[in-house]
């Protein structure tokens, strides 16, 4: 195997050296045994689909037709199939591949302009950016357009010459690579006399510490929203709106709305009735009649804030006031439903449950402008003590039909195969929506070792690290509502586990719990520390904190929101891009314009959620604001800025470069 080190021994005084150690630490590339790189050595053409594959995880979107000179046994036979499949690379007349010749530096750029469906609005004009332009094919001067205006064609040791038929080497297929991440926002931006600059306008590229920051609102026995059933229409909404106004001045930007807390809707449903937390009595419309779910994903926006539902995929009842009215499934199939507790039950091994929960996702998906899907901890009720789940029918009807499985690992299946169709099922409705989980903290006692405390894999049935590993999700966010330093159930120590085991690169957002709070078992310092220890994390995909619950944040419990919004939070932030969600990087704003120490700007185009500012300090460029997209005015003071387009998965634009007289 080769070394995984970012500390190559041959490229100490190489002009590409921070785009392979930018690579290097997010295990993009890899070096040699003998601890060299090798810069300038040629890259084939299945090497180039093995580091794709590694650098932009995408699912297929066409089918594979296997390449007559890529044997089954080649060593690099999946990416190349992988390649295919996402449309980065295509073969040659005879369904070739040629997966040893070396791959042209235009040919590469090609792959990376197609794969990532990068787009450009603008006239580029290669003759007056490339003394070599003379030598670009025809059929590869659209690509290599869109590349120059993306920024992610990188010279040396001229910035002028493209060198379009050249071999391509490591060291410039690292360049390339790297420049894609910065425009995803994936990658802090590199200083390079070698990449080549090009806007109509003047731009730069500017970035900043991308942070998830959202919080859980929970609706169930009105916890945090609304703060009792019996409100009306206004007052949950001025009451939604003080949640709103609240995490906007912390610098939040994301909230985890609970929408679906029982079988039932805090929204407007044809499949499950109005919920009983939101008007007192389950199936009754809020008066008069609105949409909670439409007006809190407008406000959110409007706020910059992502609005993620929160589903309970199984749970039918949370208390025994609850009476369950059509077309509840409690009520339409009572067959499948059981006591537990003082709860109502789903039984996950029914194919009807699965559906009806499959069926309520997509709808809200295909209706609602939502950001996310977000599932909680809930899958088979957390254990009572001397009682076993009561779905020993279901399981002697699958063992009957010739099923082989153990109950234990059935009952994980069934839940495993509707994580699987939620993801595929978002995917296919709009693939920019996310899917994210926050499963109990610990997965198994004793993984990672010392670990004690509930086996979530074999009392809850919930294999969140197949999630994790397989990609199913976007995010995941474990909840690891314990201290620092207790042993059995150590913050870092947890923390330091899910990351260690993220091979598919998905984002991991770790929950905390801020109602906790009480200034004596737990302190603020303690948050602070455990945030901190997520912001240090070694691992570029820990990204981010959610804070349960919302409640905490509005009562300033141990003056924590005082503490967030003047020096944790002090600073706005986007939200991580999901580089594996494809969308077009957003065009630069234009018609923008200054005078008398006003800017202003060109009204938002299709496509843009929000607008970034930056101020130059030094040779810095720092987050300023976030500004809604319907702002296109501001006041500004003296000095040098820089502004941004962000679309819906926060990928920023590059910057108009402004000069505030």
């Amino acid at each position: 195997m080769v070394a995984t080190t970012s500390q190559f021994s041959d490229i100490q005084n190489h002009w590409a050296r921070a785009f392979i150690e930018g690579l290097a630490q997010r295990n993009i590339v890899r070096g040699f045994p003998d601890g060299s790189f090798r810069p300038e050595q040629g890259v084939t053409r299945a090497e180039f689909a093995v580091m794709l594959q590694v650098a932009f995880p995408r699912s297929p979107i066409r089918p594979y037709t296997p390449f007559v000179d890529v044997p089954a046994n080649f060593w690099a036979i999946s990416a190349i199939r992988w390649a295919s499949e996402t449309g980065f690379m295509s073969g040659f007349p005879g369904q070739q591949f040629r997966p040893n010749d070396r791959i042209q530096r235009s040919h590469a750029l090609l792959s990376l302009v197609v794969g990532l469906k990068l787009t450009t609005t603008e006239t580029v004009s290669l003759n007056s950016i490339y003394e070599d332009a003379a030598q670009i094919a025809d059929w590869l001067r659209d690509a290599i357009a869109t590349a120059t205006a993306n920024t992610i064609v990188v010279n040396h040791p001229s910035v002028r010459r493209l060198r379009p038929t050249q071999p391509t080497t490591r060291a410039e297929v690292s360049a390339f690579i790297y420049q894609c991440l910065v425009g995803a926002g994936q990658a802090p931006v590199l200083i390079s006399p070698y990449i080549v600059q090009w806007s109509p306008v003047q731009t730069v590229e500017v970035s900043h510490q991308r942070e998830f920051r959202a919080a859980w609102v929970t609706s169930v026995w009105n916890k945090d929203w609304p703060s009792t059933a019996n409100l009306s229409s206004a007052q949950q909404q001025a009451e939604f709106i003080r949640i709103l106004d609240t995490l906007r001045s912390i610098n939040f930007n994301a909230v985890i709305l609970q929408i679906r807390p029982e079988g039932d809707a805090v929204y407007q449903s044809a499949l499950e009735p109005w919920s009983n937390w939101l008007t007192g009595a389950q199936g009754r419309a809020p008066d008069p009649t609105y949409d909670p779910l439409a007006f809190a994903i407008a406000e959110c926006h409007k706020r910059n804030l992502e609005l993620h539902a929160w589903i309970n995929p199984y749970r039918a009842r949370t208390s025994r006031n609850t009476v369950n009215v059509r077309p509840h499934i409690a009520v339409t199939n009572p067959e499948v439903v059981s006591p537990w507790g003082n709860q109502l039950w789903m039984d996950p091994g029914v194919q009807l449950v699965q559906n009806r929960t499959y069926n309520v996702i997509v709808d809200l998906v295909r209706r609602y402008d939502l950001d996310g899907i977000h599932l909680d901890d809930y899958f088979y009720p957390y254990p009572i003590a001397g009682q076993s789940f009561p779905d020993g029918n279901t399981y002697q009807a699958y063992r009957a039909n010739g099923g082989t499985l153990s109950i234990g690992d059935w009952r994980r299946n069934n839940v495993n195969q509707l994580i699987q169709r939620i993801g595929s099922g978002i995917r296919a409705t709009k693939s920019h929506v996310k899917f994210g989980i926050s499963p109990f903290g610990i997965y198994r006692p004793g993984q990672p070792p010392g670990i004690q405390g509930l086996d979530a894999y074999d009392q809850l049935y919930a294999d969140a690290l197949k999630w994790l590993q397989a990609g199913w999700v976007d995010y995941l966010a474990p909840q690891l509502y314990w201290r620092i330093d207790p042993p059995a159930q150590s913050y870092p120590v947890l923390l330091n586990w899910w990351a260690a085991n993220n091979p598919r690169q998905r984002h991991i957002y770790v929950g905390n719990n801020v109602g906790q709070l009480d200034g004596k078992a737990w302190e603020l310092q303690e948050i602070e520390r455990q945030i901190e220890i997520t912001r240090q994390h070694p691992s570029p995909f820990v990204l981010g904190n959610i804070f349960f619950s919302v409640s905490t944040l509005l009562t300033n419990r141990e003056g924590v929101t005082d503490r967030f919004r003047q020096i944790t939070y002090e600073t706005p932030a986007l939200a991580p891009v999901t580089t594996w969600l494809t969308a077009s990087r957003p065009v630069v704003p234009t018609g923008v314009r200054s005078r008398n120490g006003q800017l202003t700007w060109d009204t938002a185009p299709a496509g843009i959620r929000s607008w970034t500012l930056y101020r130059q300090t030094g040779s810095q460029w720092v987050l300023q604001q976030i500004l809604p997209a319907s702002v296109n005015r501001l006041s500004l003071p003296t000095g040098t800025y820089a502004l941004c387009g962000v679309n819906r998965l926060s990928q920023e634009s590059r910057g108009v470069l402004i000069s505030m007289g």
